[in-house]
């Protein structure tokens, strides 16, 4: 069992008259996580799994005496998989005010469909967290540093679901079933999304332009579809934990590129399965990519899980001056330069650190990345 980070940040948030509301892609361990919890409690506790039908018709329009008849002593209510039930946000909301003393811990694995339910009626009555693949911290803390660096480019080929890490020998043929799932179970049940092939063949552009800055007027023309749809599928992908935009940072000078964005993915393995590329790393040309999109997405869960609120963005000139990486928090910055060979050398632009308040720069090797990320 890999603990997890977000274990202890929640559990000592219980019980403050707020709802726990837990997100996430599929497959990241949720439904684990909300159990793991479940057990420490001394408490009764009620779980819901709203996959099954007979749960969402309870939940779904439900009364305060039929919800006082559901929660009976139970002194915890969990609710997994809530986006699949209409109007949750009403109820989560009945049972947030009308049961004093009772904790909410609600799951889901769509942010869209989550989110457009529950934002509105839990506005000020919910904390809310969201579950990454396994961390870093949480891969040294249960196999131990050398077995961490060990696992390095396995996860950066495969990346770092519970279910990859857990058993590797079948994780090409996992991750295969996994993107499926995305695309075609979350994604394309969503109203209005009536181009499966357009999507399809976006994930992969975006997979090959990784670390790259992402022009949407060139998807569009490359995809054969207008830019609007380019955006609003860009804009779903995002929502559903596939993919995450930096922008440029662009506020003293005037060289700097007012308009860019990169796109990663969350996962190095979901990205390359997308691209059905799972070659060993000694034998491919994205070597450089893979290790950018890997080492931002684990600082992204590392901040996340300490509740240490940034804005993250990347930094590029027209005369091609750049920097790969940039944390803001509270008016200071931290620049990260990503380079897979430890031997070449790296020197951070002037033109930055003197127009920016930067407080630390680093290069960011596989000899020395994991003090960075626990």
């Amino acid at each position: 069992m890999i603990h997890r980070e977000l274990t202890q940040v929640i559990e000592s948030r219980l019980f403050n008259s707020k709802a726990i509301v837990l997100v996430g892609a599929r497959q990241v361990g949720k439904t684990t996580l909300m159990r793991t919890i479940a057990k420490a409690l001394e408490a009764p506790v009620l779980s819901l799994n709203c996959d099954d039908p007979d749960t969402r018709v309870q939940l779904t329009n439900t009364n305060m005496s039929e919800l006082r008849l559901l929660v009976g002593e139970n002194k915890t209510v969990m609710i997994d998989e809530a986006q699949r039930v209409e109007n949750i946000g009403l109820t989560l909301k009945m049972i947030t005010d009308n049961f004093e003393g009772v904790q909410l811990i609600v799951t889901g694995s769509s942010a869209l469909d989550l989110h457009s339910k529950i934002n509105e009626p839990l506005t000020g009555r919910k904390l809310e967290y969201q579950l990454f693949p396994i961390s870093t911290k949480e891969i040294v803390e249960t196999y131990g540093l050398l077995e961490a660096k060990r696992q390095l480019k396995t996860r950066l080929i495969y990346g770092s679901y519970p279910d990859i890490i857990a058993h590797p020998g079948d994780a090409k043929e996992y991750l295969l079933q996994l993107t499926d799932s995305y695309l075609y179970k979350d994604i394309m049940s969503l109203d209005g999304l009536r181009k499966p092939t357009i999507l399809n063949r976006l994930l992969q552009a975006l997979a090959f332009q990784v670390g790259s800055e992402v022009s949407l007027s060139e998807l569009a023309q490359t995809l054969q579809a207008d830019r609007k749809t380019i955006d609003r599928y860009i804009d779903l992908l995002e929502k559903s934990y596939i993919i995450f935009s930096l922008h440029g940072l662009s506020r003293n000078l005037r060289s700097e590129l007012k308009r860019g964005r990169k796109i990663y993915f969350y996962d190095n393995g979901v990205r390359n399965a997308v691209i059905q590329q799972f070659s060993p790393l000694e034998m491919r040309n994205d070597q450089g990519a893979l290790w950018e999109n890997f080492f931002i997405s684990e600082r992204i869960k590392h901040n996340h899980y300490r509740r240490h609120f940034c804005n993250y963005y990347f930094w590029r000139t027209t005369s091609q001056q750049e920097i790969d990486f940039i944390e803001e928090s509270d008016g200071h910055m931290k620049a990260y330069e990503m380079k897979w060979n430890s031997r070449k050398k790296v020197s951070f632009p002037k033109a930055f650190t003197e127009a920016y308040p930067v407080d630390e720069t680093t290069v960011v090797t596989p000899d020395d990345y994991i003090s960075l990320l626990v």
